[in-house]
């Protein structure tokens, strides 16, 4: 099996790319593309797919913390 990747986007949605199955709480399966982008701003009105509503309405950085092998 492949490696899903998730990737953090400045300012906007989750980008997922690999073979992964999107389902909801009740076990329902969302139809998906090999490449999709999750909302990760609450505003689409496309829930849980991003629909580039939040742009110049959302800001987010997020860095993942580099381990440099120190402790």
């Amino acid at each position: 099996m492949s490696k899903v990747q998730i990737k953090v986007n400045d300012n906007g949605s989750l980008r997922v790319t690999g073979d992964v199955e999107l389902i909801d709480g009740e076990g329902n399966i969302f139809q998906t593309k090999p490449t999709f982008s999750l909302c990760r701003c609450g505003m689409s009105q496309n829930q849980p797919f991003c629909d580039g509503y939040h742009k110049g309405k959302f800001e987010s950085k997020v860095r993942a913390i580099k381990d440099d092998g120190q402790e």
